[in-house]
């Protein structure tokens, strides 16, 4: 039996290095997958569970929904080398397995309080199988107490065992940026981890030192660790807000804001961020919001951090009232929008919170037409279609006809756009764009009909 508990380093290392040691993984998204690919390159056997059949189907055949060509690689290694597998059982997967490494997300219902339905399940089903000399690691982004107040209780409930005891648990945040999760977690950045009790910190300690080559930062409980991780988002979801301020100031003063923001931050103690149409993603709204209902029930006012998530949210529909403004300033009588990007940020397919369907829904209010969205990752979404809007992947079908085109989402293909291009492509004598995340490096240049603004870019337009 292994209790990883009292183990030393030495062997630890040993059982990691000739595959001895087994971790499982519940939930297989972007984090979770990641943390298979890791696992598996430091030589541990790997469960991935999830509570998605096609999903487990998929991974299971080598259909590895990752933009990292490591992951994809890690996993099919360890597909063909029977190291690592996939199951919807994960009762028996925390019974074959050493550690137990949570990722499922805590989210937000319509009332903004935290959504712990996923995470109990996954706590439920890990104290099912959970054994003696065991370690669960918690890497979920979750409200100030829920390791110690709803982790705990709940394992020790379900398993009969006993924290500190019988099997140990810590809370390691996640702290990868998609598309470079491997290298974040391998090389980038120190492994922040806190445990609920000395024994359960130590394990953890060892394990993650295994694959963490910036080291390991040890915090003294658990609280640490979930408010560190929260303040990370808080930090840039206010530095965004200003960022988006600054901008339209200098919008309305006729100048460049990414100028003005690359001089200032040749200055070592300034930091100023890109504007854009909002903040999406599952990570810095949702950090935002945790970390404001937790100051509002101790009677703390947060009122910086609560007017940058204000800002944040009124960007979408600051972008449309641009879309406006410049409609009416270039005379177009009938537009007709074409919307590029729907994911939350460039490069992937994730739309979770993404301010893209805030500035939809905000034109249609205000009465125009949308000719399509477009965005080269994402081959579906039932909120778009549900708006009887197109979704394509293809450019020149969303530009063909629109006189409009609002860039919402920074991919990378948008860059390679040139300005004269959308003209080209839509097949008007005169075409808008309002470039919300700043993307087109040729702006400043623009044919004749080409009318082109940014959030922090002043009007030029060649009649």
């Amino acid at each position: 039996m292994v209790n990883l508990l009292e183990i030393g380093d030495e062997e630890l290392a040993s059982l990691l290095s000739s595959g001895r040691l087994t971790l499982s993984i519940y939930g297989l998204g972007y984090v979770g997958l990641s943390l298979v690919a890791v696992w598996l390159r430091a030589g541990a056997r790997v469960i991935g569970v999830d509570v998605n059949p096609q999903k487990v189907a998929e991974i299971s055949r080598g259909i590895v929904d990752s933009y990292e060509k490591a992951v994809v690689e890690a996993i099919n290694r360890g597909l063909k080398e029977e190291k690592f597998k996939a199951t919807l059982d994960g009762v028996q997967a925390a019974r074959e397995s050493h550690v137990k490494i949570v990722t499922v997300p805590v989210s937000l219902d319509e009332n903004k309080k935290p959504v712990f339905k996923a995470l109990r399940e996954a706590l439920r089903t890990i104290g099912g199988g959970l054994k003696r000399g065991d370690l669960v690691i918690i890497e979920s982004s979750v409200p100030v107490g829920t390791t110690s107040n709803l982790a705990k209780p709940l394992l020790e409930e379900v398993s009969k065992l006993k924290v500190e005891k019988d099997f140990g648990l810590a809370y390691s945040p996640e702290r990868i940026y998609i598309g470079r999760a491997v290298k974040d977690i391998e090389e980038n950045y120190p492994k922040i981890i806190a445990g609920i009790g000395e024994k359960s910190l130590k394990a953890a300690t060892k394990l993650y030192r295994l694959v963490a080559r910036k080291g390991v930062i040890q915090l003294p409980t658990p609280e640490y660790a979930e408010l560190e991780k929260l303040l990370e988002g808080v930090y840039r979801d206010v530095n965004i807000a200003l960022a988006n301020q600054l901008a339209l100031l200098c919008r309305a003063l006729g100048l460049d804001y990414d100028k003005v923001r690359e001089a200032a931050n040749s200055q070592p103690f300034c930091h100023l961020h890109k504007p854009g149409a909002g903040v999406g993603g599952a990570c810095i709204p949702v950090y935002s919001i945790f970390v404001q209902n937790m100051a509002r029930n101790l009677g703390v006012k947060l009122n910086l951090v609560e007017e940058g998530r204000r800002i944040n949210d009124e960007m979408s529909r600051i972008v449309t009232d641009i879309v406006k403004e410049s409609v009416e300033k270039a005379g177009l009588k009938k537009p007709v929008i074409a919307i590029l990007g729907l994911a939350f940020r460039g490069g992937i397919d994730d739309t979770r919170y993404s301010p893209a369907y805030k500035v939809i829904e905000n034109l249609l209010e205000y009465g125009y037409a949308i000719r399509a969205v477009h965005d080269p990752y994402v081959k579906k979404d039932n909120r778009v279609a549900g708006l009887e809007i197109e979704l394509t992947n293809s450019l020149e079908k969303a530009l063909r006809g629109a006189n409009v085109v609002v860039i919402v989402t920074d991919h990378p293909e948008y860059k390679k756009i040139g300005i004269k291009q959308f003209k080209e492509l839509s097949g008007k004598s005169e075409v808008l764009v309002v470039d919300a995340r700043h993307v087109i490096e040729d702006w400043e240049n623009p044919p004749r009909g080409v009318l082109y603004t940014g959030v922090g870019r002043p009007f030029i337009f060649k009649v």
